[in-house]
């Protein structure tokens, strides 16, 4: 048996890397089931017949279902400065997706070069609640390639997906990062304010210094995670956890109970206001759309 990764998929073969060479693989037996579409997908860590078949799927580290990938390390949730504005609510809905699924987020402001110094102050101060949750930030500029070595850096050795929504630059910093320029890079919609789509497929692009990177379109708009109740929402709100202090309610949603710890460290400046307001949204969107269905949330 040869022991490598699944790095792209087309029309149902799959090209896996030994390390040494790629090899055009099918799916054998129990896997090429047609109604299981996570039987082995991009990212996949597999072993293969000398006849190039599939044998067998490794366990893996985590799973995504938009885009199907496997085993990820890191998201690097890119916005830019501006061109298009940052949204809040999706960057943060990123960054939930991304702890549920448990990979580690980043967060990469592109476009730096179109802001003033007295800007660059005011959009660290705004995204300074990442900080609190230890969420790497790095400003970047890929027309000045300022910064961009450290986010190569961070990201050297493991395996980085990379979304947002289009127009913010993802594939230049990606050919910036490859030293290669494979990718499509296309323009703004200056009418939409959005970007036109420029990368089609899911695929593993090896770095010449170690790891890899995807570049995977179904990150730009993701929908919530299947949460199944608020216990695991907020566990999933790093900055809703504290050493010290209770809420008066042992099942306190943080939203209208009295005696909530959650409320008064955002009152006290202790939480972030962006962040709670978006976890009262996630909350009321789940409760009204999934949970309804159940007596207590």
């Amino acid at each position: 048996m040869i022991k490598g990764r699944v790095i792209n998929k087309i029309q149902g073969f799959y090209y896996v890397d030994d390390g040494t060479e790629q090899h055009e693989c099918r799916l054998r037996g129990v896997l090429k089931r047609k109604d299981k579409k996570d039987n082995c997908v991009v990212g996949d860590y597999v072993e293969i017949s000398e006849d190039n078949f599939i044998m067998n799927v490794f366990e893996r580290k985590n799973i995504i279902n938009r885009p199907l990938v496997a085993n990820i390390d890191y998201l690097v949730i890119q916005f830019a400065a501006k061109d298009p504005e940052i949204e809040l609510d999706r960057l943060n809905n990123l960054i939930l997706n991304s702890i549920y699924h448990k990979i580690s987020p980043i967060v990469v402001i592109n476009k730096t070069d179109l802001l003033s110094e007295d800007e660059k102050e005011e959009l660290t101060e705004k995204l300074s609640y990442l900080k609190n949750i230890d969420i790497p930030l790095f400003l970047v500029s890929t027309l000045k390639n300022e910064n961009i070595h450290k986010v190569k850096e961070i990201i050297k050795g493991k395996t980085t997906a990379f979304g947002g929504p289009s127009g913010v630059g993802k594939s230049s910093i990606l050919n910036i990062i490859q030293n290669k320029k494979e990718l499509a890079v296309g323009e703004t919609s200056k009418r939409l304010k959005a970007g036109k789509h420029t990368t089609r497929d899911s695929n593993l692009i090896a770095l010449s210094e170690g790891g890899y990177v995807i570049d995977t379109p179904g990150f730009s708009s993701l929908e919530l995670p299947p949460i199944e109740n608020a216990e695991e929402l907020v566990s999933l709100f790093k900055e809703f956890t504290f050493e010290e202090g209770y809420c008066k309610f042992l099942d306190c949603c943080h939203i209208n109970e009295p005696g909530c710890v959650i409320k008064e460290k955002v009152m006290q400046g202790k939480i972030s206001k962006i962040r709670y307001d978006f976890y009262k949204k996630v909350y009321e969107k789940l409760k009204n759309e999934r949970w309804n269905r159940y007596e207590k949330y």
